[in-house]
């Protein structure tokens, strides 16, 4: 059974017990992300996650990491585009020690300028990294061009010029504006006692300020269709296609979930069956949905050589033609459904899975989770309803396509090849 309470400074509670574990789940999940950043503090939340690591008033870093080590503990968190999470996994036995040091972290890291220094090299060692994974790149450039002048359009990471600026009391002031107790919601499943869980959450939080809630930023994509060609040395041209998809929590979600799964999401798809399978045209090549508060997106991947790129861009450009206009057989319906469903189930058979879901859902759209009620909803799709969610995904107000790799050759040929598509389909202005 799911339960939801508040702390007495305000801050929203979410447990779930759950029978026949030893493992307990907890995250602390904050209002605080990219979009809540300005030009000027980019990458300001995921610096602060990785600066709560680095000691307390009480533990050093090392300290942190051995304490959790020597109960099998594990400690870590991150950062997304509309929140960060602090989460640790533990046996039930030590559920106190867990609590208390979220609690720590959260509360008394210090900050100190000498570990803000050292790790501010390594937050820039993982923006660098970045560049050498061509897949990240397409895929983050083409979310960037999609949702351009929105606050979606902002790197998680930041960049070297913010990062290398950014001070403590920068830290500390962003911290105190989100850092507060109508911000944050704490999720718990797994193995507990009720009344000691609350106890314990109660005793180590209820020092955190009440503050101000801050809404997430209404997004409103922009129309049009924009494209970016990314020169980089490596063997393969990265392709991907964004469209704007469907809101967080939405009906409309579960519809494009199943078109995504028909399309490309598993080895039956019809991209992986026709450019891979039927072809040999790509070795990797699929989609997936992309959904946050008040806007998503469906994204389509695929990767390959040169010599095959056109072709592969006009084949999967082709098929969102062929379903715009026939949609999906019953036969391909009935199997991206199941898929979902049972893809989703398999997912969720872990304590950090049931508590991840909780604290999502409870503080991105603030409502209780409910698994039976996801099922039920993704068990009501029909295929009408795909029908329309293709209709109206490929025939987009605005779109956009990247390309990275040895673009010299092909890049404009590219381009044209899905300016021509958008021209086709897209609803323009």
């Amino acid at each position: 059974m799911i339960e939801q309470i508040r702390l007495s400074n305000g801050i929203r509670v979410c447990m779930e017990h759950m029978d026949s574990v030893r493992s307990v789940a907890l995250g602390v999940w904050v209002n605080a992300g990219s979009v809540f950043e300005t030009e000027e503090n980019a990458g300001i939340s995921h610096f602060i996650e990785h600066m709560l690591f680095k000691g307390t008033e009480t533990r050093s870093a090392s300290d942190i990491a051995a304490e959790t080590d020597a109960i099998g503990a594990n400690l870590n968190a991150f950062t997304a585009k509309e929140c960060t999470c602090f989460h640790i996994k533990a046996l039930d036995e030590d559920l106190a020690l867990a609590v208390e040091m979220l609690s720590d972290i959260l509360q008394n890291s210090t900050l100190e300028t000498e570990q803000m220094d050292r790790e501010r090299g390594v937050v820039l060692e993982e923006i660098a990294m970045t560049e050498d994974s061509p897949e990240d790149i397409v895929f983050d450039r083409a979310s960037e061009q999609l949702f351009k002048g929105t606050p979606i359009e902002s790197e998680i990471l930041g960049t070297e010029k913010t990062v290398a600026a950014m001070q403590r009391e920068d830290l500390l002031g962003y911290m105190q504006r989100y850092y507060t107790a109508e911000n944050i919601v704490i999720a718990v499943a797994g193995s507990f006692e009720r009344e000691t869980l609350l106890s314990l959450l109660e005793r180590y939080f209820s020092d955190v300020p009440h503050g101000e809630r801050h809404d997430a930023p209404t997004v409103s994509i922009k129309e049009g269709f924009r494209t970016a060609l990314v020169k980089k040395d490596v063997e393969q041209i990265n392709l991907c296609l964004a469209l704007p998809g469907a809101a967080l929590g939405t009906d409309q979600y579960y519809a494009q979930a199943v078109l995504s799964n028909a399309l490309g999401g598993s080895m039956s798809s019809r991209l992986f069956q026709h450019i891979r399978e039927e072809r040999g045209l790509a070795y990797s090549v699929y989609s997936y949905p992309m959904a946050y508060r008040g806007a998503g997106s469906l994204c389509f991947y695929a990767g390959c050589t040169e010599g095959q790129a056109k072709e592969v861009l006009s084949l999967m450009l082709g098929e969102f033609e062929d379903v715009k206009r026939d949609g999906i057989s019953e036969e391909e319906f009935v199997r991206a459904r199941q898929q979902l469903k049972g893809s989703y189930l398999l997912s969720m058979e872990s304590t950090m899975a049931h508590m991840s879901a909780l604290g999502k859902t409870t503080l991105l759209l603030d409502k209780e989770y409910d698994l039976d009620g996801t099922l039920n909803r993704i068990e009501r799709v029909t295929q009408d309803e795909v029908r329309c969610a293709a209709e109206s995904l490929f025939s987009p107000e605005a779109a956009a396509f990247c390309a990275v790799g040895r673009l010299d050759g092909i890049g404009d040929t590219l381009k044209m090849t899905a300016e021509d598509w958008w021209k086709r389909n897209g609803r323009q202005a």
